[in-house]
């Protein structure tokens, strides 16, 4: 098994590309050890003194490091956690506990079309960094948007949010005054 890395714009994160499936549906985003449990993927890289941060993308799993540790030692150790999980033959995630995607139940048009932007325009984009942002709601004009993976803690991610998909959002969407990123 060959394993591709990429640098992305967040120093702290390296996206691998196993070249196989990572998910089939969604994304699952992983921010400490404690949230891991349910994808044997995650728990393994975790195991791994020095990762802060596991993203699991359509193709790619993005890990974040702490700020002690450097890639070269790092990155011989990830490729091998991830090696040996697609070895095991687990799955990814043991229980699918629903997409994290953000809920469709939606009828708002506005709602539907910032939807639709994001899914369209902005993810694929995202994910090319080896991240990913999920809409968490629209309201009083606020779009408020999570950024997961390589975005999260990005030096660039600000700049991103407010000059790429806040002028996008409200070329597109009048209704839209601003974007703001939550936790």
């Amino acid at each position: 098994m060959f394993i591709q890395t990429e640098s992305t714009p967040n120093p702290a994160t390296l996206k691998f590309l196993p070249g196989k499936a990572v998910m089939q549906n969604g994304t699952a985003n992983f921010a400490e050890a404690s949230e891991a449990q349910r994808s044997p993927m995650a728990t393994r890289l975790f195991a791994i003194e020095g990762v802060a941060g596991v993203f699991l993308g359509s193709d790619f799993v993005t890990v974040t490091k702490t700020d002690d540790k450097d890639w070269d030692v790092l990155r011989p150790q990830v490729l091998g956690g991830i090696m040996e999980h697609y070895q095991s033959g687990r799955p990814m995630i043991e229980e699918e506990a629903g997409s994290e995607l953000g809920s469709d139940g939606d009828d708002d048009p506005i709602v539907k079309q910032i939807k639709e932007l994001i899914d369209t325009r902005v993810r694929p984009a995202v994910a090319q960094d080896g991240g990913d942002i999920v809409f968490k709601g629209f309201e009083s004009g606020i779009v408020s948007l999570h950024m997961q993976g390589a975005c999260a803690g990005c030096p660039s991610s600000t700049a991103t949010l407010k000059h790429g998909i806040e002028n996008m959002l409200r070329y597109y969407v009048p209704e839209v005054q601003e974007v703001r990123a939550v936790e």
